[in-house]
């Protein structure tokens, strides 16, 4: 994957000192001293100083990441404070914040989001409405550019190295896509330099890291952008799925008849025509409904409308749950790209937030010209939760969207 590094620092000073040994007037000391030098020479760079082999300071007891190994909690390996790390501010004596309470910070206000400005190079962290965090970055530089667009964390690893960029260490990493774009500790200069990832400053990276959950949503555009509250008849609300009552039965025999469907125990009866036995109407059959269907992964509910292929598609715990036709007004002008999150849900009602990415239209204007069906609405409906997400786009299903990832937008 790619990694945020900097470009190899030839080892100086060598030839001085072998100058120098060349001249001493003690001969039995040159020989050891030229020997050392040569024996040095063959060693990495990171032997000598106690640098990675791209620059970034490494400890050599740095330990890799193992399976077994636990990945939280576990110390970070000291080393000198990078520029612009959280320790002290550039003025002089004044403290910059602390980010040892990040999590605590976080709990309890609602879903985590993550919206980071290439233009800026900045990384803002909202938990609900709140922004409870900012932090500086380094994006990818000419030539290896951040992608903008609508992610969301994959997969998380304490001890990370690259496996293309010469085992470049990646600590505190968090995927954003397999192809290779990540967030993780780095060198965090006033620009952008790394090979595509967003490199963070290591204090903030290791809090960052212990407070996200996997599918936190991170939001990346060129320019500053923030959440908005918004209502709209078309945002979902969860509601419990319809069970049909049933009425008394008047005889013994339509006990004994309605006996033995419900020992069927395939599908709910729905329509009941009272006669000397009950006539069943059943309605089709939902394969997630049925017992030996497979369950559904927990996590928040994603839903992504595409006008470039005209449906919409449902995603629960990184896996796909189904996907439907819908109906966009006026289909061959854009949308724009739009994040809705569900900042809470009760019953029958929910309040929802939008960050749009692309503004082609407004956010209300996209919905505005979106159409679903109407038994799309009430599967969504019943799996809602605080969180649950609706992603508008232009875009089709691109090829980040795949095994073990929530719905990846990349922007052209």
């Amino acid at each position: 994957m790619g990694a945020c590094v900097t470009t190899p620092q030839p080892i100086r000073g060598t030839l001085a000192v072998i100058a120098n040994s060349l001249t001493s007037p003690r001969p039995v000391l040159v020989a050891g001293a030229t020997t050392a030098v040569l024996v040095s020479l063959t060693l990495p760079a990171n032997a000598l100083f106690g640098f990675g082999q791209y620059g970034d300071y490494r400890p050599a007891y740095a330990p890799r990441y193992a399976p077994e190994r636990p990945v939280i909690n576990r110390a970070v390996p000291s080393r000198p404070s990078q520029s612009g790390s959280f320790s002290k501010s550039r003025s002089a004596g004044k403290a910059e914040p602390s980010f040892s309470d990040l999590t605590a910070k976080a709990k309890g206000k609602g879903p985590l989001r993550i919206l980071i400005s290439l233009d800026k190079q900045q990384l803002t962290l909202y938990a609900g409405d709140e922004v409870i965090a900012h932090s500086r970055v380094s994006s990818g530089q000419r030539g290896h550019s951040t992608p903008s667009g609508v992610f969301s964390i994959i997969q998380k690893d304490r001890w990370h190295r690259s496996n293309i960029y010469d085992d470049a260490p990646m600590y505190f990493m968090q995927r954003l896509t397999w192809s290779g774009v990540a967030l993780h500790q780095g060198v965090v200069p006033n620009y952008p330099a790394s090979h595509g990832c967003i490199r963070m400053p290591e204090a903030f990276a290791q809090q960052l890291w212990t407070t996200t959950k996997l599918g936190a949503r991170v939001i990346v555009t060129h320019g500053q952008v923030a959440p908005a509250a918004i209502t709209h008849a078309k945002l979902f609300a969860p509601k419990a799925p319809a069970v049909a009552s049933k009425p008394a039965l008047d005889s013994v025999q339509a006990a004994e008849q309605a006996w033995k469907l419900a020992k069927l125990d395939q599908r709910q009866a729905v329509a009941w025509t009272m006669t000397d036995t009950p006539t069943v109407s059943l309605p089709a059959v939902d394969d997630a409904a049925q017992p030996n269907a497979r369950p559904l992964k927990p996590g928040p509910v994603s839903v992504f409308v595409s006008r470039k292929e005209g449906k919409l598609f449902v995603r629960k715990g990184f896996e796909p749950v189904f996907d439907m036709p819908v109906t966009i007004e006026r289909p061959d002008l854009p949308l724009g790209t739009h994040v809705f999150t569900a900042m809470d849900a009760k019953e029958d009602s929910a309040r929802w937030s939008v960050v749009t990415v692309a503004p082609n239209t407004t956010a209300t204007a996209a919905l505005d010209r979106i159409t679903i069906p109407q038994e799309a609405i009430e599967r969504i409906s019943a799996l809602m939760t605080a969180g649950a997400s609706l992603i508008v786009a232009d875009q089709g299903l691109g090829p980040e969207t795949g095994i073990g990832t929530d719905f990846v937008v990349v922007n052209p």
